[in-house]
């Protein structure tokens, strides 16, 4: 199943997307078409004029920031299972990237996935602010490495790029997948806004069969994590597409 969304607008509104490096966009819109995962259903919507032994964790946060519970060791121990790959291929396990240092992870949906390409760039602007903390800005996506370096050369992304072809960090940290988290009225507002903005799918990625047939389901979420491989100090598991947290949340768990 996969649903095509689209917006139409009266023929005589203009309007001027932000402009991208890595996205097309035109100054004068009359309809934008987007989608998650292509083709079946069309809608169109008319303009008007985030137990075992536990390990302590600061802020567990919805999209609103709430503070709750705790991560299980359970969970940081599968996660010092899990291996990542570089965008030379190299191997390592996920929890290196945090052993020694304070990062910043987000989890994207998958590599072609529009509102992930907004979300890299929401927190890269903030990477300043990172880079004086001694942070550094991390974002894995579940597919292969030819995958995230077609992501990295597009988007620009300030930060370090990983791939999980196996899906395992996504597993071990229990992030939602499915139908019903994908197509939300939330994530089609959401998507409108960033195709205005300029933002643009990648279908070429969003095609390729792994991503297809499972990773389009995926949601993602971002932790703040390190040093220390078991140090989980904020987790935010969306809840829906294109769910980020307030940027405020982010920084006061990792800069403050």
């Amino acid at each position: 199943m996969a649903i095509s969304l689209s917006t139409t607008f009266p023929s005589h509104t203009t309007f001027h997307p932000t402009k991208h490096p890595y996205h097309h966009s035109s100054s004068n819109i009359h309809s934008v078409s987007f989608s998650l995962l292509p083709n079946s259903v069309n809608r169109t919507i008319n303009r008007s004029s985030p137990q075992d032994s536990k390990i302590a964790v600061s802020a567990v946060s919805g999209s609103s920031g709430i503070a709750a519970s705790e991560v299980s060791e359970d969970t940081t121990s599968l996660l010092d299972r899990v291996e990542v790959f570089n965008l030379n291929g190299h191997g390592i396990p996920i929890s290196d990237l945090w052993k020694e240092r304070k990062a910043i992870v987000a989890f994207a949906r998958h590599f072609g996935c529009v509102l992930c390409r907004k979300r890299a760039d929401y927190l890269a602007a903030k990477k300043d602010i990172m880079d004086a903390a001694g942070v550094a800005l991390v974002l894995i996506g579940p597919g292969s490495v030819d995958q995230a370096k077609a992501f990295s050369e597009q988007t620009k992304f300030k930060g370090e790029v990983y791939a999980d072809p196996s899906y395992s960090s996504y597993e071990a940290l229990r992030f939602v997948s499915g139908v019903s988290t994908t197509f939300t009225p939330g994530a089609g507002l959401k998507i409108i806004e960033a195709y205005m903005e300029g933002y643009r799918q990648d279908w070429k990625l969003s095609f390729e069969k792994d991503t297809r047939t499972r990773g389009g389901w995926q949601q993602g979420g971002i932790i703040v994590a390190g040093p220390g491989k078991s140090n989980i100090s904020y987790i935010q598991k969306d809840k829906e597409a294109g769910d980020d947290p307030a940027i405020e949340d982010i920084l006061q768990a990792c800069c403050s």
